[in-house]
């Protein structure tokens, strides 16, 4: 089998195209999640806790300065950017994963639902000669 040939039968298999749309699917969700707790959830969270703004939690561990020049306009010292952890931004992230993990529930446990909705198919009738030696089986024993 020719290596095109291969890659064309693996591309094409149902369960690789649920997937590709899967994917597209959950990054957009998950763009429309995070617009949902970045715009809706953490401002009223925020007002509750005092009007806060998650964004801006930080805890500075170095403080920055700013280049020095000499008279002739060399730097003699580069700049040093502050360095934060910024706290806030993980608050944020953690509520936003809590909210896709709460609707994934609600999904999954919709989905298992129907699944339990459709009745279960009745069992299939054994063969005539099967029935037959279960009755002669029966009869033997008495």
């Amino acid at each position: 089998m020719s290596f095109i040939k291969e890659f064309k039968e693996f591309a094409m298999r149902g369960n690789l195209i649920d997937f590709a749309v899967g994917v597209i699917v959950g990054g957009a969700f998950g763009k429309v999640t995070s617009s949902f707790v970045d715009g809706m959830v953490m401002p009223i969270i925020g007002k509750m806790v005092g009007g806060m703004n998650f964004s801006d939690m930080k805890y500075k561990i170095q403080d920055g300065s700013k280049e020095v020049l000499n008279a002739s306009g060399e730097v003699i010292t580069a700049s040093v950017p502050e360095v934060y952890i910024k706290y806030g931004e993980f608050i944020t992230a953690t509520i936003d994963f809590m909210v896709v993990a709460f609707v994934m529930f609600l999904v999954i446990k919709a989905m298992n639902r129907m699944k339990k909705a459709e009745p279960a198919a009745a069992p299939a009738a054994p063969p005539a000669q099967e029935v037959l030696l279960t009755e002669i089986r029966d009869l033997l024993k008495k």
